[in-house]
């Protein structure tokens, strides 16, 4: 017969798990996600300690001892193992150190697309001791020296992105056939990548892969369960995260919608809060004492995440000004410092994280940033332009936010819609050109002077709510054409493709 109290403790234990289920549901999933994290960190810190710093390149090296014919590119249908890109690397590396053109701690930029030699280029860089600073292949003109100026490097590798013809951008009809071909476990993605494939016509055997795990940011909720839905159960890892940042999340319970999840764990090893923002004024709001103020949850609120030893932040390689831009100093008491994001987060009651929208001089479109003075000051270039004031509007079923420009015209001067498109075409890259344009008299002012974006924002493209005249980006005619009531009712169902 069984001692008096084991049922008494059997029952004590079924009540804890009941109460731990109903109050804290999530307990063994942090849980187990902040132990790996912390097992990282003990990692990393005990290297660091040592002298040791271990890197991407070190790993590569580490494998490619180990398993060299193991397969590490598949690109075009051909294979690439690890000891072919260790050795392509080390020839890449031997090419710098002949020339005698650079040194340990040099920068070099890379300008390359999607193919075999970015890897080669930027391991047999690194191997040199070399900083790299890749660039987006998508900028052109002013925007591409700006980026090369600011992070001042020695030399700029170019792809070779003339004469090659190189599968090197994404297909939605051929996406899964690729993925069951190489046997495809673990895809990345942008949002914009998971509606491409929802939208695809629907195919028998959709759920016939390998696939289990997608790692991303940006996508939808509908497109969330959609992709769910259509291609099985394959486990949807959002994060969020910046490469300069000091600070990500990791969406680690596949809650639908969230970036992630916080808890007192995570905020002790890596401090953070969502403060209150002023909109019109462009930056935190600060009570009379000059201290900023936590938001609620459930409000939307500016992410900054506190520098320390721990979580430090470097800052952009030879861009000072745009280093100390991005801190915030003195925020909950004197002598603290913080990192600003730039985005607004909101946080519910069980914890997780949302990303709710940018603030400032950017949005996001088709995956990439956009930033909004690049695009104005393109746009002024044109003589009969006063002003252009850039900002992002939502368009239904689209992630991110399309591009478009509120335009003062210089006096006695018309809007030449064909001068307008050939002039962004050329100097921006397709993701930044505006999709709608809109002519007004006068340019709103904020009170301290700057361009009124919120109202036009909330605004947005409708023609049926908006007195002033509107224009649409049409590709198919490769024009901007005057958006009317038709023409917008077919972008909103989808019949235009943006």
């Amino acid at each position: 017969m069984l001692p008096s109290w084991i049922p008494g403790a059997a029952a004590g234990i079924v009540s804890l798990h009941f109460i731990q289920k109903l109050l804290f549901p999530y307990f063994w999933a942090d849980l187990r996600y902040l132990m790996k994290v912390l097992m990282y960190g003990l990692r990393v810190e005990m290297y660091r300690l040592q002298g040791r710093i271990v890197t991407v390149l070190d790993k590569f090296v580490k494998l490619a001892e180990k398993q060299p014919h193991k397969p590490f590119l598949i690109y075009e249908g051909k294979v690439y193992t690890y000891q072919d890109v260790d050795r392509r690397s080390n020839r890449v590396a031997q090419v710098f150190l002949q020339h005698e053109v650079l040194k340990k701690g040099d920068t070099v930029a890379m300008l390359m697309g999607n193919e075999p030699d970015f890897i080669h280029v930027w391991f047999g860089l690194a191997k040199l001791g070399c900083v790299v600073a890749f660039l987006n292949f998508n900028v052109r003109s002013r925007s591409l020296l700006h980026c090369v100026s600011s992070c001042e490097p020695k030399i700029l590798v170019v792809g070779a992105g003339a004469t090659c013809v190189l599968k090197k951008k994404f297909s939605a009809s051929q996406f899964w056939s690729d993925c069951k071909k190489y046997n495809v476990t673990v895809i990345q993605y942008i949002g914009e990548l998971c509606r491409y494939l929802c939208s695809q016509p629907v195919k028998e055997g959709e759920k016939n892969h390998k696939v289990r795990l997608a790692v991303g940011n940006g996508v939808r909720n509908d497109v969330w369960r959609e992709f769910l839905d259509r291609f099985g159960a394959v486990k949807i890892c959002e994060f969020y995260g910046a490469t300069e940042g000091n600070i990500c999340f990791m969406n680690h319970t596949g809650k639908i919608g969230s970036i992630g999840r916080t808890n007192f764990f995570y905020k002790l090893f890596f401090p953070f809060d969502l403060i209150k923002y002023d909109f019109q004024k462009d930056e935190p709001i600060r009570n009379k004492h000059g201290w900023c103020e936590k938001v609620k949850k459930g409000e939307a609120g500016l992410l900054i995440s506190k520098v320390t030893a721990k979580t430090p932040f470097f800052g952009y390689a030879g861009n000072k000004r745009h280093t100390e831009n991005k801190l915030l100093c003195e925020v909950f008491k004197k002598g603290d410092l913080y990192f600003n994001t730039g985005d607004l987060l909101v946080q519910d009651h069980e914890n997780f994280l949302y990303f709710w929208d940018r603030i400032g001089d950017t949005f996001r479109w088709k995956g990439e940033n956009v930033a909004t003075t690049e695009v104005s000051d393109v746009i002024a270039m044109l003589d009969f332009i006063q002003e252009a004031n850039v900002y992002g509007v939502s368009v239904p079923d689209h992630e991110g936010k399309a591009g478009m420009a509120s335009l003062i015209l210089k006096q006695n001067m018309s809007l030449d819609l064909e001068q307008m498109h050939k002039q962004v075409v050329t100097y921006l890259p397709s993701y930044a050109c505006p999709l709608f344009l809109r002519v007004q008299e006068k340019m709103e002012m904020t009170g301290t002077f700057k361009q009124q974006k919120f109202r036009l924002v909330d605004e947005g493209f409708n023609p049926s709510t908006i007195t002033d005249p509107l224009y649409f980006l049409d590709n198919s005619k490769k024009a901007y054409v005057l958006l009317t009531k038709e023409v917008h009712e077919m972008i909103l169902s989808g019949k235009v493709k943006l």
